[in-house]
């Protein structure tokens, strides 16, 4: 599997400092994948895709892996009245990236929404999927939230 990707080229032409982690590539949730690096749960995101009933991009939900997704509080945050979540052929779909490997990164210059959880807020750094499955990057919170124009909010409990 290639670690150079590009996210990995978007981070470093940004003068982004950024550590790349291999892990196998099949489907790992965001709890499994902070034990196979050796990190506290808590530092690493995993990305959901959120629909609106409007027309429109998706919104990515950007939480910590204990954490689950409210999505009465995503509305909040998007101050509309419901959002839902997609299935996993819906989310891979409105992406075009496979459940595992969707990454805010990968989809900057797509027009999605990004929300993150206000628990990133808590830690310099972060752990996110690179855009592949079984390929984790680690970068620092404000870039992430830089990079990605992500609004932070609490969108978790």
């Amino acid at each position: 599997m290639a670690t150079t990707n590009n996210i990995t080229r978007l981070l470093a032409s940004r003068k982004v400092n950024f550590t790349v982690y291999e892990l196998p590539p099949e489907k790992l949730g965001a709890v499994e994948t902070a034990s196979r690096l050796n990190v506290q749960p808590e530092i690493v995101f995993k990305t959901i895709v959120i629909t609106q009933k409007k027309p429109g991009k998706p919104v990515l939900a950007v939480v910590s892996a204990p954490k689950e997704v409210d999505l009465k509080l995503v509305a909040k945050a998007l101050k509309v009245k419901k959002v839902y979540l997609p299935t996993q052929a819906e989310a891979e779909a409105l992406t075009g990236l496979q459940a595992g490997g969707i990454s805010p990164l990968a989809l900057t210059s797509k027009g999605f929404l990004v929300l993150l959880d206000t628990s990133a807020e808590a830690f310099e750094e972060v752990h996110i999927s690179g855009g592949q499955r079984g390929l984790n990057i680690r970068l620092p919170v404000k870039d992430l939230v830089k990079l990605t124009r992500a609004r932070v909010a609490q969108i978790s409990n």
